[in-house]
């Protein structure tokens, strides 16, 4: 209902506007019994409270900003709905931001109008450096996801890249594949995503004795099943042989999937695929897909919670924590 106000809601529960305000904002002397009346009012009238009235009242918003460089991205979107889901248990409610990956993205998202609408934000640049961070929106409690630039001020969640990339690698190696290609990585400037990632990639097959191939790495222009599937399609047709692909994600191991399928290869039994995400469509596709699964509910959970306490005013420096995650195995590299 538009234009509904705070008296509105207080002469439809029978209460005072003081009574309203004190169940809107949270405050815990407030009976069960009355919280529930006044509850019951705002639900039928359809009250929003108006957030620079709340942000005046309390100091705060109740919201938490999300920023991310594509919305459309399933492992962004899976991510998305456990930090919103473990945020609401906190009170909080989530605004997404899309960066885009750009530096102009990545700066309106965390110094632009809308960060004053928010009590802080969780944030996985892809370009910003970490001197820019640190210097910018200083005021703002902030908690950074992934592999990117972290400034030691700023808490930090991710998981230990290289040691999944080394145990995905050993994966393939334990079925007893040699020429193992890494596909996905950018043809111009690698992100720290992917630097970390061949790292990981690379430290296995030396300990395999193998002697790590640059032709192997097979560059993708974008973060998508068609430009996955093009990039391998075309080593393919130069004739790269390979008996398995790391992907870099879940996208490039769908794209992997078709681009063998088009020229007659089986897999796994002429080549073999790992993923990376453990997004939704990894089991459904055919053959179902091995993939690194990151714990992102583990990842929610702490992110929020070291955000939280970063609101509520703790001022040491930056943690940076890791958060586990496991390789799942399924028909593209089973279990040997």
């Amino acid at each position: 209902m538009a234009g509904v106000r705070l008296q509105d809601v207080a002469e439809l529960a029978g209460v005072s506007m003081k009574t309203v305000s004190n169940v809107v904002h949270e405050y815990p002397h407030v009976s069960d019994r009355m919280r529930e009346r006044v509850q019951k009012a705002i639900d039928e009238l359809g009250y929003r409270p108006n957030l620079l009235g709340r942000r005046l009242a309390t100091g705060r918003t109740g919201l938490l900003a999300l920023a991310f460089a594509d919305v459309t991205l399933p492992y962004f979107a899976e991510l998305a709905r456990r930090v919103s889901d473990v945020a609401e248990e906190q009170g909080y409610r989530v605004l997404l931001e899309q960066t885009d990956a750009t530096l102009e993205g990545e700066r309106a998202a965390v110094s632009g109008i809308e960060a004053g609408m928010v009590d802080g934000m969780i944030f996985q640049p892809s370009v910003m450096s970490s001197a820019e961070l640190a210097q910018t929106r200083s005021s703002l409690p902030m908690v950074i996801l992934g592999e990117g630039a972290a400034p030691l001020s700023i808490d930090r969640v991710m998981i230990d890249n290289i040691a999944a990339a080394r145990e995905a690698t050993a994966h393939l190696l334990s079925l007893g594949r040699r020429r193992i290609a890494f596909a996905g990585h950018e043809p111009e400037r690698l992100s720290r995503t992917s630097e970390l990632r061949i790292a990981g990639y690379q430290s296995a097959l030396e300990d395999a004795g193998i002697t790590p191939d640059p032709d192997l790495l097979i560059p993708s222009n974008a973060i998508s099943p068609v430009d996955g599937a093009a990039a391998i399609g075309a080593a393919l047709d130069a004739g790269l042989r390979i008996d398995a692909i790391m992907c870099r994600d879940d996208l490039a191991a769908i794209g992997a999937l078709r681009a063998l399928q088009e020229r007659g290869l089986r897999v796994p039994e002429d080549v073999a695929i790992t993923g990376w995400d453990n997004t939704l469509m990894t089991a459904v596709t055919f053959p179902s897909i091995t993939t690194v699964a990151p714990d992102l509910t583990a990842l929610a959970t702490q992110a929020i919670a070291m955000l939280v306490e970063r609101i509520d005013g703790l001022g040491s420096m930056g943690r940076h924590v890791l958060v586990d995650h496991r390789l799942v195995t399924r028909e593209s590299a089973p279990a040997a």
